[in-house]
């Protein structure tokens, strides 16, 4: 280093140093958006330690308002988003942004009252969790400009930024699991108008067309009470129909837990004469005996994810929509046979 400080310090002494491209060294000395705030931070470090005179800008984040739904359809999935609000403060605070979050109920998501939300915040920006906008909400966040980042949620049509686990893939591989493990006739328990979800019912639907012999069996879900006591009610129903089904891909692991006190009591053995894979991996599939085998989705990560997609909307704000999708892991489980 002290034969770099000798000479006249270039922007490839510091790229060499900071073990980056030139390219990218050029984009943060002037400041340029699409760069991660750790990267950028260790390039200043380097080029200051090598005395090269840095400027960094002064850059104040505009606020950003999350509004959570309150009424989840899908099962009562608050621990869900928990794990997705520790994402969303964390990159905020990463960040400098400003950040505040509120817990509403889908009704309350009429255009009169997300602007009555964002200016009781000072928030320029809104990340929408778990919701999925209305015709009338989507038109007015077009109209009004306003920066919109969809928390585990899609845009069909890519109007806005968009963060969400591969619901498609993730569900075709969970029900690929089942098929792996020689299961031909597969029940399928759902119910929710929301993308993500039919997003998985379109990947099991797949999943089944994949391989010769496959059938599959939507059960639907209405979320009137109880996720696991409806899925344990259904499953007996769809049993006593038909006993010839051998497996369940479920929406989330609440389902897979009523599923499998179901199958349990109608005297079929886990996984020998039946076997389950939930989705999420949410802390009641360790509670289960035995383990539930599920598809783990990192909600933190997709938190953090959100929080970057804002940014980048805040510094350009004609940029098109992105839809970010993070892959899902297969969980091992006692519901399951085990794989190769």
């Amino acid at each position: 280093m002290s034969e770099i400080r000798s000479k006249r310090v270039r922007q490839a002494d510091i790229a060499i140093q900071a073990g980056v491209s030139v390219s990218t060294v050029s984009r943060v000395l002037t400041n340029e958006p699409g760069i991660s705030e750790a990267i950028r931070q260790h390039i200043f470090k380097v080029a200051s330690d090598l005395g090269y005179p840095v400027k960094q800008a002064v850059e104040t984040m505009p606020a950003a308002l999350a509004l959570i739904a309150s009424d989840s359809v899908t099962g009562g999935l608050s621990v869900f988003y928990e794990g997705i609000v520790e994402g969303l403060r964390a990159g905020a605070a990463e960040q400098g942004m400003p950040f505040d979050i509120r817990l509403v109920r889908e009704a309350r998501t009429a255009p009169d009252h997300i602007r009555e939300y964002l200016q009781a915040a000072g928030a320029q920006g809104l990340f929408l969790v778990g919701i999925d906008p209305s015709d009338e909400l989507r038109i007015w966040l077009e109209d009004s400009g306003t920066p919109v980042v969809l928390v585990n949620g899609t845009d069909s049509r890519l109007r806005f930024d968009g963060v969400s686990p591969s619901n498609f893939f993730g569900a075709y591989a969970a029900t690929r699991r089942l098929i792996d493990a020689g299961h031909r006739r597969i029940l399928h328990l759902t119910g929710s108008h929301r993308q993500t979800i039919l997003e998985r019912i379109r990947g099991f639907e797949a999943a089944i067309a994949s391989v010769e012999g496959g059938e599959g069996r939507i059960v639907p879900l209405t979320f009137r009470g109880s996720a696991s006591a409806e899925a344990h009610d259904a499953t007996i129903a769809a049993l006593a129909e038909d006993r010839s089904f051998t497996a369940a891909f479920c929406m989330n692991d609440f389902v897979a837990v009523g599923v499998l006190e179901a199958v349990m009591e109608a005297g079929l053995r886990v996984p020998d004469d039946f076997a389950i894979v939930g989705f999420d991996d949410l802390p009641c599939a360790l509670m289960t005996n035995p383990r539930l085998a599920t598809m783990r989705v990192d909600r933190a990560a997709i938190g953090r994810e959100a929080i970057g997609l804002m940014t980048a909307r805040f510094r350009d704000r004609d940029a098109p929509a992105r839809q970010v999708c993070h892959a899902v892991v297969p969980i091992s489980g006692g519901t399951l046979p085990p794989e190769t």
